[in-house]
């Protein structure tokens, strides 16, 4: 089912979990990382971060995903790997289950996939322990609703 070599995904989980100890989530105490494969083989990190005001909060895809953007290489990414979990004492994520990106964050992906002209795939993580589910995001998008549809891309 994934297009991504084994090694890229033990690469993508482990940068997502490295972004995550720096996740900025006092409220939820939940840290999330992630981690975009580009097709240069580097890696874009993002953490979440929260804000008081709830609704302004980031999650960490979206992160990525600016931080892409930003670097003008949106159309760029190949594959996600994500990691998140509830927050010890020490502010680190913990947890065996794999962790999938939220509903905006999947629409936010989705643009990357439609702009690059791929169906990238995501690696779900967990935050302790090797366990990762992997999808195509049209299987966690289905019709999504993207650039195609503006008739861009």
């Amino acid at each position: 089912m994934t297009d991504t070599p084994d090694s890229d995904i033990r690469r993508l989980i482990a940068a997502a979990k490295t972004a995550a100890a720096n996740a900025h989530a006092p409220y939820s105490r939940f840290a999330v990382g992630a981690a975009l494969l580009m097709t240069d083989g580097s890696i874009v990190q993002g953490a979440n971060v929260e804000n008081a005001s709830y609704g302004l909060s980031l999650c960490a895809e979206t992160v990525a995903i600016a931080t892409a953007s930003s670097a003008g290489r949106l159309r760029d990414v190949v594959a996600v790997g994500v990691i998140g979990g509830a927050m010890d004492a020490d502010g680190r994520a913990t947890g065996t289950a794999p962790v999938s990106p939220c509903g905006r964050c999947r629409q936010v992906l989705n643009e990357a996939a439609q702009m690059g002209g791929r169906d990238i795939v995501i690696h779900c993580g967990a935050a302790e322990g090797k366990a990762v589910a992997s999808y195509r995001l049209s299987q966690l998008l289905p019709a999504a609703f993207g650039p195609a549809d503006l008739g861009i891309g």
